[in-house]
């Protein structure tokens, strides 16, 4: 963290104390934290040794700047926008290609070599070095999504700034995002793991692993290099017993599959029609 602890003090008070939030030290704390996180050298959360640690007082000071400004119009070339929130400028600068009309907000940071297709990228989200962000995928507000990733057409990786102790969805380093995934409310997926298109994943999304003999359900998780594909399971209702969507861990991916490999010759490794 570049940012001295006096400033996260200030910003934290500010959060408890309304009265607090106008003063001179407080602004001026809050607008360092969110050039640190533009120029990446803040996270809303970061890898340690026992797991991912949210920082609370950084989506405090994301949600004190949305209290304090108003909606000013922006003009970028022939885009008109009218919001509290600027557009990330010289991509050029950042490493990263950055593809018309995507949209990416000041207070996202991008390591050298992503490459934005028309999409959207959004306050507080970290995204590492040579991660393709494919068209129309969208990367929710302090989204951390790792490095060598590829996140397919129609991708939605949810946001969250509230409540302040919620983890942000953590999409680690290889992982492969079929088209439309929807990742929301926290998920984890480590590294290397492979999603193929359509897999719908929440808080509360049963995470069913087929590889055994039994079923073995978690949620919250996809473990690492897994194969991931949408199923149902079933589940009794007062009208009936209908099936509910699960995410079905159906392989691992194998050492040899190169990094880079397509989801399709990753998932035609085994017998399924996906």
């Amino acid at each position: 963290m570049t940012l001295p602890d006096s400033a996260k003090e200030t910003i934290h008070a500010a959060w408890e104390d309304p009265s607090l939030r106008s003063l001179p030290e407080t602004l001026s704390a809050m607008s360092d934290c969110w050039d640190a996180l533009d120029r990446g050298e803040i996270r809303v959360a970061e890898p340690g040794p026992t797991g991912w640690t949210v920082n609370v007082w950084v989506k405090e000071a994301i949600l004190l700047y949305f209290a304090h400004h108003e909606a000013t119009p922006i003009e970028q070339g022939i885009f008109h926008f009218r919001d509290k929130v600027p557009l990330k400028s010289d991509p050029a600068g950042a490493g990263i290609r950055v593809v018309p009309p995507a949209t990416i907000r000041y207070g996202a940071f991008l390591e050298r070599g992503v490459v934005v297709m028309p999409s959207y990228v959004n306050v507080g989200a970290y995204v590492g070095a040579n991660t393709m962000i494919d068209t129309w995928a969208t990367v929710g507000s302090c989204a951390q999504v790792g490095r060598h990733v590829h996140v397919s057409g129609g991708v939605g990786i949810g946001g969250v700034l509230e409540p302040m102790q919620a983890a942000p969805v953590v999409i680690e380093d290889h992982v492969f995002l079929g088209s439309r995934v929807v990742v929301t409310e926290g998920i984890r997926v480590e590294s290397g793991a492979v999603l193929g298109a359509g897999v719908v994943l929440t808080g509360s999304t049963p995470i069913v692993d087929v590889r055994g003999s039994e079923p073995r359900i978690t949620r919250g998780v996809i473990p690492p290099r897994s194969v991931v594909i949408p199923g149902t399971m079933p589940k009794d209702f007062p009208a009936g017993n209908f099936g509910v969507p699960c995410a079905l861990v159906i392989g691992e991916r194998k050492q040899s599959t190169d990094e880079k490999t397509s989801l399709n010759e990753t998932l035609r490794e085994y017998p399924l029609d996906v």
